[in-house]
Protein backbone atom coordinates (compact mmCIF):
# COMPACT_ATOMS: atom_id res chain seq x y z
CA UNK A 1 0.00 0.00 0.00
CA UNK A 2 1.65 3.34 -1.10
CA UNK A 3 1.85 6.29 1.75
CA UNK A 4 1.47 8.88 -0.61
CA UNK A 5 -1.61 10.86 0.07
CA UNK A 6 -1.56 12.45 -3.45
CA UNK A 7 -0.49 9.42 -5.93
CA UNK A 8 -3.69 8.66 -7.11
CA UNK A 9 -4.46 12.24 -8.10
CA UNK A 10 -1.63 12.82 -10.02
CA UNK A 11 -2.29 9.88 -12.77
CA UNK A 12 -0.66 10.21 -15.92
CA UNK A 13 -3.61 10.49 -17.76
CA UNK A 14 -4.32 13.49 -15.24
CA UNK A 15 -1.10 15.12 -15.96
CA UNK A 16 -1.82 14.59 -19.78
CA UNK A 17 -4.97 16.86 -19.54
CA UNK A 18 -3.02 19.26 -17.85
CA UNK A 19 -0.10 19.59 -19.89
CA UNK A 20 -1.10 18.17 -23.13
CA UNK A 21 1.67 17.02 -25.77
CA UNK A 22 0.59 20.06 -27.80
CA UNK A 23 1.65 22.27 -25.90
CA UNK A 24 5.88 21.17 -26.74
CA UNK A 25 4.53 22.28 -30.52
CA UNK A 26 3.35 25.50 -29.49
CA UNK A 27 6.15 26.56 -27.29
CA UNK A 28 8.87 25.50 -30.27
CA UNK A 29 6.40 27.34 -32.55
CA UNK A 30 6.32 30.70 -30.19
CA UNK A 31 10.44 30.13 -29.82
CA UNK A 32 11.58 29.21 -32.98
CA UNK A 33 8.72 29.98 -35.26
CA UNK A 34 8.36 26.15 -36.29
CA UNK A 35 7.23 23.36 -33.98
CA UNK A 36 9.40 20.70 -36.39
CA UNK A 37 12.53 22.64 -35.16
CA UNK A 38 12.26 21.54 -31.45
CA UNK A 39 14.65 18.81 -30.11
CA UNK A 40 12.26 17.04 -27.90
CA UNK A 41 8.98 16.87 -26.14
CA UNK A 42 7.71 17.76 -22.69
CA UNK A 43 6.06 15.54 -20.25
CA UNK A 44 4.89 16.29 -16.94
CA UNK A 45 5.62 13.22 -14.48
CA UNK A 46 4.49 12.89 -10.50
CA UNK A 47 7.45 11.90 -8.70
CA UNK A 48 6.07 11.80 -5.05
CA UNK A 49 5.41 13.46 -1.83
CA UNK A 50 7.89 14.31 0.78
CA UNK A 51 9.22 17.33 3.10
CA UNK A 52 5.69 18.58 2.79
CA UNK A 53 6.14 18.93 -1.33
CA UNK A 54 5.07 17.97 -4.17
CA UNK A 55 7.75 16.57 -6.89
CA UNK A 56 7.21 16.47 -10.53
CA UNK A 57 9.33 16.56 -13.61
CA UNK A 58 9.43 18.20 -16.73
CA UNK A 59 10.80 15.24 -18.57
CA UNK A 60 12.26 16.19 -22.26
CA UNK A 61 12.75 13.15 -24.42
CA UNK A 62 14.82 13.85 -27.58
CA UNK A 63 12.56 13.64 -30.89
CA UNK A 64 13.59 11.56 -33.46
CA UNK A 65 16.28 12.35 -35.59
CA UNK A 66 17.37 15.53 -33.42
CA UNK A 67 20.13 16.52 -30.43
CA UNK A 68 18.95 16.74 -27.18
CA UNK A 69 22.24 18.48 -26.14
CA UNK A 70 22.94 19.95 -22.89
CA UNK A 71 23.22 23.43 -24.18
CA UNK A 72 19.70 23.21 -25.27
CA UNK A 73 18.76 22.61 -22.02
CA UNK A 74 20.81 23.45 -19.19
CA UNK A 75 19.01 26.92 -19.47
CA UNK A 76 15.86 25.68 -19.69
CA UNK A 77 14.12 26.70 -15.97
CA UNK A 78 14.60 30.30 -16.30
CA UNK A 79 12.75 29.26 -19.76
CA UNK A 80 10.20 27.66 -18.57
CA UNK A 81 9.42 29.51 -15.35
CA UNK A 82 8.20 32.48 -16.99
CA UNK A 83 7.06 31.34 -20.31
CA UNK A 84 3.45 32.00 -21.18
CA UNK A 85 3.16 29.03 -23.08
CA UNK A 86 4.49 26.82 -20.56
CA UNK A 87 2.60 28.52 -18.55
CA UNK A 88 3.45 26.76 -15.25
CA UNK A 89 1.96 29.34 -12.63
CA UNK A 90 -1.69 27.53 -14.69
CA UNK A 91 -0.32 24.33 -14.57
CA UNK A 92 0.28 24.75 -10.66
CA UNK A 93 -3.33 26.11 -10.32
CA UNK A 94 -4.92 23.28 -11.85
CA UNK A 95 -2.44 21.11 -9.60
CA UNK A 96 -3.69 22.85 -7.03
CA UNK A 97 -7.16 22.41 -7.42
CA UNK A 98 -6.96 18.69 -7.88
CA UNK A 99 -5.67 19.05 -3.83
CA UNK A 100 -9.13 20.31 -3.22
CA UNK A 101 -9.77 21.07 0.44
CA UNK A 102 -6.74 18.44 1.74
CA UNK A 103 -4.08 20.98 1.04
CA UNK A 104 -2.82 23.99 -1.17
CA UNK A 105 -0.09 24.85 -3.85
CA UNK A 106 1.74 28.14 -1.49
CA UNK A 107 4.95 28.21 -4.10
CA UNK A 108 6.77 26.76 -7.02
CA UNK A 109 10.18 26.06 -7.79
CA UNK A 110 12.18 24.73 -11.20
CA UNK A 111 15.40 22.93 -10.21
CA UNK A 112 18.26 22.15 -12.53
CA UNK A 113 18.21 20.00 -15.49
CA UNK A 114 19.44 16.54 -15.10
CA UNK A 115 20.72 14.55 -17.64
CA UNK A 116 19.62 11.01 -17.04
CA UNK A 117 20.93 9.96 -20.76
CA UNK A 118 21.59 11.56 -24.04
CA UNK A 119 17.72 10.79 -24.97
CA UNK A 120 16.40 12.36 -21.39
CA UNK A 121 16.40 15.16 -19.35
CA UNK A 122 14.63 16.34 -16.34
CA UNK A 123 14.06 19.56 -14.92
CA UNK A 124 12.06 19.21 -11.80
CA UNK A 125 9.21 20.98 -10.29
CA UNK A 126 8.88 21.18 -6.80
CA UNK A 127 6.08 22.79 -5.14
CA UNK A 128 5.72 23.60 -1.39
CA UNK A 129 2.37 22.66 0.08
CA UNK A 130 0.28 24.48 2.78
CA UNK A 131 -2.76 23.53 5.07
CA UNK A 132 -6.11 23.19 2.95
Amino acid sequence: MSTDPYASLFTAATLTRIFPPERTDAFFEALLGDADDGSYDIELVYDGFGDNQLRFDLRLHQRPGKCLACNLTYGLPQVFSRHPVINLDGVVDRLDQLLGETANCVDWQLGRTREVSRELHIVPLRISLGSG
